[in-house]
């Protein structure tokens, strides 16, 4: 037999290996305090070779003089068509630190494929202020207020919780300060770190209670270790705050009928919910407090209850909140697809339901309520409809009754549930 017979035949091949194989035009390379001379050599390799070098201004005056690749400051407002227009050429990307985290990477993987791109990441920020405080990483929540509203550190005040705040400027640390002692936090123990990593490096510790409002460098950070006073209200991260959480005018589903209720809506990460007749926010906001990337859309027609729901929002840590000013169902056009839908106002206007139902992605969960017989009637219709399942809530209070207490109820509820096929 001859040595040609005993050759298998070369597979075919796949045009997509040869693009895994060959070098990514793009390499996003994070640099700390530092500068270029704590970068590696394979993050030097890629900045010699580039013909072209994306970055903030302080970055890109962290090169060397020696480096001539054409160096481009982000455009304001800030825009990356321009680097994508660069695609094939041998493009850098400076980013502060570990550029997936909070960073432009993150940005850059939603619209370059990960064959495409090379990360060469440094120590995050986060992690220097954790070595330096002996914080396990793994037990440390970190907010971002760099362009986002500082409501969002609410979310994450509990005592004895660590948390790592990324600064929006200088102004941010007394602005925390501030914002988390109004909440019942004053005696939280902060500590600002400028410049962390590099030659500058400054530390300010105090609490929250009691300072100073001069402002620190622009590029800080901030540990809180926090600390509950005695009128810090305990927000659980369970379904069913308390009522008195809320700044409502009896639009408010009630606390054990919000919690059954969130039980059936069963939120998960990076989904979205209507929240249609949101009344004073209470569903989508607790919504929202069960995962960080959890979002939610609340429809409300009346001016004083939106009002309710902005403050509410921002008082339990959830600004990301979109509130639509409208009536269901013309309000409901154009809105993102949902994940899950709660109706709590509006189950007897005609097209409310069916405009929900049809915008509900396939799998997704509908949950509405009723305390009217004509509105329970409408669920039942639904129920006969789509399936689902309807429950009758029925909850009574001890009070007092003369010298005695007896148990005063409340009007029933009828919860309808439903998967979309």
């Amino acid at each position: 037999m001859s040595t040609h017979a005993l050759q298998q035949p070369e597979p075919e091949s796949d045009p997509r290996d040869a693009v895994s194989r060959a070098q990514p035009w793009l390499t996003v390379i994070g640099i700390g305090e530092d500068g270029f001379a704590g970068l590696g050599r394979a993050a030097r390799r890629a900045l010699f070779d580039a013909s072209v070098v994306y970055g903030g201004e302080r970055h890109l005056a962290m090169l060397p003089a020696r480096l001539h690749a054409r160096r481009e400051r982000w455009p304001s407002p800030f825009d990356i068509a321009p680097l994508l227009g660069a695609r094939g050429a041998a493009v850098c990307v400076l980013a502060s630190g570990d550029p997936m985290w909070f960073g432009i990477g993150a940005t850059l993987a939603r619209h370059v494929g990960a064959h495409e791109m090379r990360v060469l990441p440094a120590p995050s920020s986060v992690s220097y202020v954790a070595a330096r405080l002996g914080w396990p990483l793994q037990d440390i929540a970190t907010v971002s207020v760099v362009g986002r509203p500082l409501a969002a550190v609410g979310a994450h005040l509990h005592d004895g919780a660590r948390l790592i705040v990324l600064s929006s400027d200088g102004t941010t640390p007394a602005a925390i300060a501030t914002h988390i002692a109004a909440q019942g936090f004053g005696e939280t123990r902060m500590t600002v770190f400028e410049h962390v990593g590099g030659p500058l490096e400054r530390r300010i510790d105090g609490l929250a209670h009691a300072w100073q409002a001069a402002p620190c460098a622009a590029l800080n950070l901030i540990a809180l270790e926090c600390r509950a006073g005695g009128n810090a209200p305990r927000l659980a991260l369970t379904p069913g705050l308390a009522d008195d959480a809320f700044s409502h005018d009896g639009q408010l589903t009630k606390r054990d009928v919000r919690a059954l209720t969130l039980a059936r809506l069963a939120p998960a990460p990076r989904e979205l919910l209507w929240d249609v007749g949101a009344g004073c926010g209470s569903i989508g906001i607790e919504w929202m407090r069960a995962h960080p990337s959890c979002r939610a859309i609340a429809v409300e027609a009346h001016s004083e209850r939106q009002r309710f729901i902005e403050r509410n929002r921002d008082a339990l840590g959830v600004p990301a909140l979109q509130i639509v000013a409208g009536e269901a169902p013309a309000a409901l056009a154009g809105l993102a697809v949902p994940d899950a839908v709660f109706i709590g106002g509006g189950v007897t206007v005609p097209g409310v339901f069916d405009a929900c139902w049809s915008a509900l992605k396939r799998g997704g969960r509908l949950v509405a309520n009723a305390v009217t017989l004509e509105g329970e009637a409408a669920l039942a219709a639904y129920r006969k409809r789509h399936g689902g399942t309807l429950s009758r809530i029925a909850l009574a209070e001890a009070q007092p009754l003369g010298g005695f207490e007896t148990w005063r109820p409340a009007l029933p509820i009828t919860l309808y549930a439903a998967i979309k096929p």
